[in-house]
C-alpha cells in the first residue's frame, strides 16, 4: 500500500491526514516540502489524523518528528489522534507520547491545538 497524505486549511489550523503504509524517507518528502510552505505561511497548528495510517517504521516516525519540530520552530503544535493499534503501540514503546500531544478524535486533538 502506498502512502499518501491530504491537507485541509481550515479557519486557523491545518487537518493533515496520512493514509497507508509510510517506510521510507522518500515517501514523504512531499509532505515535508508542504510543512516547510505552511510554516512560511504562519499556518504552524497542526492535527495529524492517523486513522487511515496502516503501518509505519522508524522513516515514519522521523517524519512525525520533522513535522512537530517545524510547527514547533514556526510557534505553532503538532497533535496526533485517531491512532490505530500498532501506531498507538508504536508511539508508546518508542516514548514519543512524551514528546507529542496525543488525542483520540479530531475534537479533542482541536481542543489540545486551543482552536
Amino acid at each position: 500500500m502506498n502512502f499518501e497524505f491530504k491537507i485541509i486549511k481550515e479557519k486557523d489550523y491545518i487537518i493533515i491526514t496520512l493514509h497507508g503504509n509510510l517506510m521510507d524517507k522518500s515517501q514523504a518528502e512531499a509532505l515535508i516540502e508542504s510543512a516547510d510552505e505552511l510554516v512560511k505561511n504562519n499556518c504552524c497548528k497542526w492535527a495529524i489524523d492517523l486513522k487511515e495510517l496502516v503501518y509505519m517504521n522508524s522513516s515514519g516516525l522521523n517524519t512525525l518528528i520533522q513535522l512537530l519540530t517545524k510547527a514547533r520552530v514556526g510557534g505553532g503544535e503538532t497533535v496526533l489522534y485517531n491512532m490505530n493499534k500498532k501506531i498507538n503501540e508504536l508511539i508508546l514503546i518508542t516514548k514519543l507520547n512524551t514528546l507529542f500531544k496525543v488525542s483520540e478524535n479530531k475534537q479533542d486533538a482541536l481542543n489540545l491545538l486551543g482552536v
